[in-house]
């Protein structure tokens, strides 16, 4: 699996929220794609439901790592994105563990105790994504409850990388977050604090409709990302 990152400017915002319509036909004959969707993303870091027409974001699967580098390089639609953007960056994901689905179908397909055909794993550096479909009534208690869980993402010194996106605005959300290994998710995710009452909310009121939880492993990525490489300093600690 890969996720695209683009940062626009300008003219370049009108043209990127005129492709979240006008690229379905092109991400739809993209060679080798499987599951994809194109994504907006919320103000700040994502985490709100306010539009930021600066940051869309492309998620994508394929056959095997080679198609992956090479069709996010090289197809139309990704060059016109880059071509348009400011920035640009690209993670490269195994699918180790998924329970959900994502628009009625099981988008990822796990890959236990190997990286993809080609790939070189990154140290233990892991992914998270999450992705849930919220019940309308529900929407408003879920988006009170978002800030305080950004909040505390944000000062967890182990995370790389976290960003809220979503294909509708207010009832669609996709958080995507990058931790140096599964012990130290693991532990954000198990103390007791906005997320953990959040997790509780949902299964006790019924928020979603629709929900996925799907772990990765970090293979690579292309680009950099508000100037630098957020994978870097996981390198570094390897």
């Amino acid at each position: 699996m890969t996720i695209s990152f683009f940062r626009f400017t300008g003219l370049g915002r009108i043209w990127a929220l005129a492709m979240m319509g006008l690229a379905r036909p092109f991400m739809a004959a993209t060679p080798e794609i499987g599951f994809w969707k194109l994504c907006g993303s919320g103000t700040g870091e994502g985490f709100t439901p306010v539009p930021n027409t600066a940051v869309y974001a492309i998620l994508a699967t394929w056959p095997d790592a080679t198609s992956a580098r090479l069709n996010t390089e090289r197809a139309q639609v990704f060059r016109w994105y880059r071509r348009q953007a400011v920035e640009a960056w690209t993670v490269f994901l195994c699918p180790v563990s998924v329970r959900g689905a994502w628009s009625g179908v099981a988008p990822f397909q796990a890959e236990e105790n190997k990286t993809a055909a080609g790939a070189k794993r990154l140290g233990g550096a892991v992914a998270a994504l999450t992705r849930a479909t919220v019940r309308p009534r529900k929407a408003l208690r879920f988006w009170r409850r978002v800030p305080d869980i950004s909040d505390v993402i944000g000062d967890d010194p182990n995370v790389a990388f976290k960003i809220g996106i979503g294909e509708v605005p207010l009832l669609h959300q996709v958080t995507f977050s990058i931790w140096p290994d599964t012990q130290s998710m693991a532990r954000f995710a198990r103390h007791d604090g906005p997320h953990a009452r959040a997790i509780q909310a949902v299964r006790s009121d019924d928020w979603f409709r629709e929900e996925l939880y799907a772990r990765f492993q970090v293979v690579g990525d292309r680009g950099t990302w508000e100037g630098k490489r957020p994978l870097e300093r996981l390198e570094h600690a390897l």
